[in-house]
């Protein structure tokens, strides 16, 4: 089993910054993938950013340039910086793993708020 614990939401002004961790307990394997994904009011979930053990990344197009996902595979950590935020990045991000060795079974966090307002 899996356990993620997200962290580093709140309100920031427009323009700002936050960065998000989410610890992982349990075990992750090395080929598990890490994702973040956000839910804001009135929209569907969506995948904000991803990372495979290989480090390599995917960023949804209205983030690129802004977020940096960043995964720590010793500590079992997941991060992600956001810089330059805007009102539209308000939301409830959630921490994913992807773990294709357990059948391809998606484990979640409870998710952290992250609000940007004046």
């Amino acid at each position: 089993q899996v356990q993620l614990v997200e962290s580093g939401g709140g309100l920031v002004q427009p323009g700002g910054s936050l960065r998000l961790s989410c610890a992982a307990s349990g075990t992750i394997f090395s080929v598990d993938a890490m994702g973040w994904y956000r839910l804001a009011p009135g929209k569907q979930r969506e995948l904000v950013a991803g990372i495979t053990s290989g480090g390599s990344t995917n960023y949804a197009e209205s983030i690129k340039g802004r977020f940096t996902i960043s995964r720590d595979n010793a500590k079992n950590t997941l991060y992600l910086q956001m810089n330059s935020l805007k009102p539209e990045d308000t939301a409830v991000y959630y921490c994913n793993v992807h773990s294709p060795l357990r059948g391809g079974r998606d484990y979640w966090g409870k998710g952290t708020l992250v609000t940007v307002s004046d």
